[in-house]
């Protein structure tokens, strides 16, 4: 173990007391704003495991930490730099930490500031390059850089259309993508088609029509005097390679080096740190190769797993006390690496959970998929009302295109949601107009009526906030104004962390803090269920996860062919089982469509670890020994007009096309409308969480006559039938009807 130098100057062995279980503060729920700096360079190693503290200890030489998801790799990572500062072996301005995202590289600032080490350059590898671009662009080329363009898909888009080449919404994506992977692997268009064949990527076109496209686009940008992203890494790159008093120039500048995500470089990426680095070996790299799942963009964990052949005399260290999940929550995660294969699998990390026991994670076998969505929606509705947050529950699921059956199905079970990648946070017009008020609030100071008789920072906010629409209750039911509402509880939250954090700060420090985090897009938190795709989930955690639509075909993907891909959708399958830190769902529906034939099974990945599953390469038994699953009538759901399938999920909730005339009774439609205001009115909720318009023209077009045909319609379940049948059948049977129902007298 290695010795730690006391304050008297003596050395000593770190106690195991002061690290085990309750004495490191776990990296878990971590505030937005960590407690205040440590009085000394010893200080800021107290709470540390001896992984970590080795870490945060070894300042001279390449250092390679390897840490498995929930290890406290920020916190060993910012503890070095911080130990590094405080203890006078690293200048702050001498280091730069890389990341790979704003919202992890505000984070990490953050958590320098609070240690003493603020003068700590954190930013992503754009970020860096873009500043230094800037900056010598003028000396270098001359003349001012050329404008960044953040959108390419317009770009893409004409460049499609002056080669001729339709592209639709999904093409235009894709071949936008294949433009950026072949940009970060350094291809230029005229070696695309060969660089892609090499590299089995599955093109949206015909090879020689993408780099007809990507030539264009190229020219377009060259022609308007814009660049792109990936251009600043390339320009950048350029630079430091031709001019070598530059490049001398940042490595005066920047000595120490740390980069965190390594298995996510780029060959790009990597390049530019080469020439940052120079001959010298001052680096420290973070990763997890079982966390490798952006190989479609460039990325690879060969830089990290071949790190101790590029450096022999590396230090390497293992980071495997998970203190985010529980003991059933690692369980399964360990189980689903033992079942891998490949070079990634090799250097698997073996995760020991520091944290109590918890609830097993739930394996649940659904129908179809609007039975597991609103089988999913019941679920967090319970975990809601037996007290977890619902800002700390997640759906996370293979592609975007699942989250529409779970939006609704969140809605009509009055639970508030919030889709991850949708509107940024600072974007949001409800939070510029709260900026703007606290930006005046803070230069008006003491004359602002107000913050009449208001001191504490956390009460002043509220008092501005009032002004925007803030109230201390929240407004009942989901919707817009509970999503206004709970966009600016967020800013309210963060004020009181950060008074906490910072005794004495001023409203005027509170608006610098919000414009760092709007610059770095570092959101608060919004407290509604996260909807989220596993790819976007990474690097995030909850309380409650629920892993959705986990069939052979999703997961892993239909287009996933070669053994390397397929080995990737499981890596993404452990990255969204490593988000939870309690409670952990994982479901299946047999069927797409209600009444649709059963044909789907549970993933592979799942075998040997779900019950009832025989391991992979176990014989599967018989049909009894496995459990004969119930199936429900076979056949395709059709349009009830024009006998077409139906897919959509509005569609079956209608039972016919969108686009096929409606039978609808306007006059029945009507009353339902009156009679849902009443109710919605009545119970304090938003019309749509007793029943949306889709549900009511259903039951309009439907007009059923007993519960059984009622309880047939998309939307009513079984709790809405209970609640609102007998009302909702006798509107359709033309009676009238009372505000209220039976339960309520």
């Amino acid at each position: 173990m290695r010795l730690i130098r006391t304050a008297c100057g003596q050395f000593s062995r770190p106690t195991q007391e002061t690290w085990q279980h309750g004495g490191v503060t776990a990296a878990t729920h971590s505030s937005s704003f960590p407690a205040a700096a440590a009085d000394s360079a010893d200080a800021v190693l107290l709470g540390l495991d001896p992984e970590q503290r080795e870490v945060a200890t070894t300042l001279r030489g390449p250092v390679c930490v390897l840490a498995g998801a929930g290890t406290g790799k920020t916190r060993a990572i910012t503890h070095r730099i911080a130990y590094g500062v405080r203890s006078g072996q690293l200048m702050p301005a001498s280091v730069l930490a890389v990341t790979f995202t704003n919202r992890a590289a505000g984070e990490m600032r953050g958590r320098l500031r609070a240690l003493g080490a603020g003068g700590v350059q954190a930013r992503t590898f754009h970020s860096a390059a873009l500043r230094q671009l800037q900056y010598f662009w003028p000396k270098a080329v001359g003349g001012e850089v050329p404008r960044l363009l953040e959108r390419k898909i317009q770009f893409v888009a004409e460049a499609g259309a002056r080669c001729r080449i339709r592209l639709d919404r999904n093409e235009l994506r894709d071949v936008t993508g294949e433009i950026e992977w072949a940009k970060v692997t350094q291809t230029v268009p005229a070696d695309y088609p060969v660089a892609a064949l090499k590299s089995g990527r599955e093109a949206p076109r015909d090879l020689a029509e993408i780099a007809q496209i990507y030539g264009t686009y190229e020219q377009l940008k060259r022609d308007r005097g814009m660049i792109d992203f990936e251009d600043v890494l390339l320009l950048t790159v350029g630079i430091l390679q031709d001019r070598h008093d530059i490049a001398e120039q940042i490595r005066t500048q920047y000595q120490h080096f740390v980069v965190d995500e390594y298995q996510d470089v780029s060959p790009l990426q990597q390049r530019l740190l080469d020439l940052w680095l120079g001959e010298r070996d001052s680096l420290c790299v973070v990763g997890d190769a079982s966390q490798t799942i952006y190989s479609f963009t460039g990325a690879t964990p060969d830089h990290l797993l071949n790190f101790r052949t590029r450096y022999p005399q590396a230090t390497v260290v293992k980071l495997v006390r998970d203190y985010r999940s529980t003991p059933q929550v690692v369980h399964l995660a360990n189980g689903l690496l033992n079942q891998a294969k490949g070079r990634a699998a090799e250097h698997r990390l073996e995760l020991i959970s520091q944290r109590e026991a918890g609830p097993d994670p739930v394996h649940t076998e659904y129908a179809d998929e609007p039975a597991e969505a609103e089988g999913v929606a019941h679920r967090i509705r319970d975990l809601i009302a037996a007290g977890v947050p619902a800002g700390e529950i997640a759906v996370l699921y293979r592609i975007n295109a699942q989250s529409e059956v779970y939006e609704q199905a969140l809605a009509d079970a009055g639970v508030p949601y919030q889709l991850r990648g949708a509107e940024r946070f600072f974007e949001r017009q409800e939070v510029q107009k709260a900026l703007l008020a606290l930006r005046g609030a803070a230069r008006s100071g003491g004359n602002d009526p107000l913050l009449d008789d208001v001191v504490e920072l956390g009460s002043q906010v509220r008092a501005v906030l009032s002004s925007t629409g803030w109230s201390s209750e929240p407004p009942a039911g989901s919707g817009a104004v509970r999503d206004q509402w709970e966009s600016l509880a967020a800013l309210v939250r963060l004020a009181e962390d950060f008074a906490r954090s910072r005794p004495g700060a001023t409203l005027a420090d509170l608006t610098i803090e919000l414009e760092e985090r709007k610059a770095a897009q570092h959101a608060p938190t919004v407290q509604g269920v996260t909807l989220a795709s596993l790819h976007a989930a990474k690097g995030l955690e909850w309380d409650a996860v629920f892993l959705v639509g986990l069939t052979d075909g999703m997961m892993p993907i239909t287009y996933a062919k070669t053994d390397e891909q397929v080995e990737e959708e499981r890596r993404l399958l452990y990255v969204g089982v490593t988000r939870a830190r309690v409670h952990l769902s994982l479901s299946w529906a047999v069927s797409r469509a209600p009444g649709g034939r059963a044909s789907r099974r549970p993933s592979r990945f799942l075998n040997g670890l779900r019950p009832g599953s025989a391991a992979p390469g176990a014989r599967a038994g018989s049909a009894a020994e496995r459990g004969q699953r119930k199936r429900g009538p076979r056949g395709p759901v059709l349009c009830r007009v024009c006998r077409k399938t139906l897919t959509e999920a509005g569609e079956l909730k209608l039972m016919r096309c969108e686009d096929c005339p409606s039978d609808m009774d306007e006059g029945l439609y009507e009353r339902l409308r009156e009679w849902r205001a009443a109710e919605s009115k009545l119970q304090g909720l938003p019309a749509y969480c007793v029943f949306t318009d889709k549900t009511l023209i259903a039951i309009a077009e439907a007009a059923p006559s007993e519960a059984g045909e009622l309880s047939m319609i998309s939307g009513v379940g079984g709790r809405k039938l209970d609640r609102y049948g007998a009302e909702v059948l006798a509107i359709c049977a033309g009676q009238e009807v009372g505000s209220g129902h039976p339960d309520d007298a």
